[in-house]
């Protein structure tokens, strides 16, 4: 929503901000992008930042903003958010379309017919995408793609390998393209953890987002609503707000959230707060439930795969029974390391183990 009124309660307390009336703050993370985007040699930057700290948003605004920072030149740019996680880019080819598609809505009508050709190849795979980039930059057209929740393509390695990262990397060294990529960790972190070897996640430049500054924060506590000529909350609930969120965004907005409902419905103050506790226990509650799930599935793992090691070497057991051996030389070296069993009676008992299972 990008025109008409505002909303009746104007805080999100979930998902990305789309009325660009209502984003708050990140000058500086804006300028940055903007000043690499407009040098002789377009820089790519992955915005790095935890969850719900406001990367799509930031995404999001600065293309529907961009042409205010870049005035004179705008022309040359076309800049559109693509978020990774939808299913139209769970594919390779995918992707290219989704880019394709994206690009050829934010031209002007007179210069698509001129624009759209190097887009008509079918399918749309790795040379044709390369071949059109190209295309547009003999036309001095530089597309940037603002890439949302980059974690999505990790899903895929076998749909999006080093010869798909390579391949935007080639074309973001010749200032064909320019990235904006949004991620939890750094480029960098990704490829190590997943077995990359592409140069691309060695992007060009990181810019780090982190809480809002003070009057950030006091500036999102005052959000104006349509049925208001003022801020949505009081003086007095907009200091609880700052209190309870900080200067996280996220927790800012949620405080704004449920404490202009309480107002809306007669509640109190201590009503909306536990609103907000309880919102931001929930999701930790369940990944501590998960987290103690996976230990306990890795604990009873143990056994399992040093019985399979023992069994290795001999005949094949089902998992019962290398359960069972796995859990005897769990024993035995345990009571080595209590001392209760020497270095040689556990090196003796091992060996009687490897032996039976042979």
């Amino acid at each position: 929503m990008t025109s008409g009124a505002l909303p009746v309660n104007p805080f999100v307390a979930a998902g990305m901000i789309e009325d660009p009336r209502l984003f708050v703050g990140r000058k500086d993370e804006l300028h940055a992008i903007a000043s690499r985007m407009k040098g002789d040699q377009p820089t790519s930057i992955n915005i790095v930042g935890e969850k719900h700290i406001g990367k799509s948003s930031l995404l999001h605004y600065f293309v529907l903003t961009w042409q205010q920072r870049v005035l004179n030149n705008s022309s040359n740019y076309v800049v559109i958010y693509l978020p990774l996680r939808g299913v139209d880019c769970q594919t390779e080819t995918g992707f290219y379309e989704a880019v394709a598609e994206g690009l050829l809505n934010h031209v002007q009508g007179w210069q698509q017919r001129s624009l759209q050709n190097s887009w008509k190849t079918k399918p749309l795979n790795r040379q044709a995408f390369s071949d059109a980039v190209k295309q547009w930059k003999q036309q001095g057209k530089l597309p940037v793609l603002c890439l949302d929740d980059f974690e999505s393509l990790l899903k895929h390695p076998d749909k999006f390998d080093n010869g798909f990262y390579d391949n935007l990397r080639s074309l973001m060294d010749s200032n064909a393209l320019m990235l904006v990529v949004a991620s939890r960790k750094q480029l960098d972190v990704y490829a190590n953890e997943h077995r990359f070897v592409s140069s691309f996640f060695n992007i060009g430049h990181t810019i780090y987002l982190n809480e809002l500054t003070t009057d950030e924060a006091i500036e999102l506590s005052r959000l104006p609503t349509r049925s208001t000529n003022g801020a949505a909350l009081s003086v007095d609930e907009q200091n609880h707000a700052q209190q309870w969120g900080d200067r996280h965004p996220y927790k800012l907005q949620l405080a704004g959230y449920y404490l202009w409902e309480a107002r809306q419905q007669g509640k109190a103050i201590k009503w909306a707060k536990q609103q907000f506790e309880q919102q931001l226990a929930s999701p930790k509650s369940k990944a501590k439930g998960k987290w103690w799930q996976s230990l306990l599935g890795w604990l009873w793992d143990i056994p399992l795969r040093l019985g399979r090691l023992a069994a290795f070497i001999g005949t094949s057991w089902d998992d019962v029974k290398s359960r069972i051996t796995g859990m005897i030389i769990l024993i035995v070296i345990g009571l080595g390391l209590v001392r209760v069993l020497t270095l040689p009676q556990v090196q003796e008992w091992l060996g009687k183990i490897f032996n039976f299972v042979k």
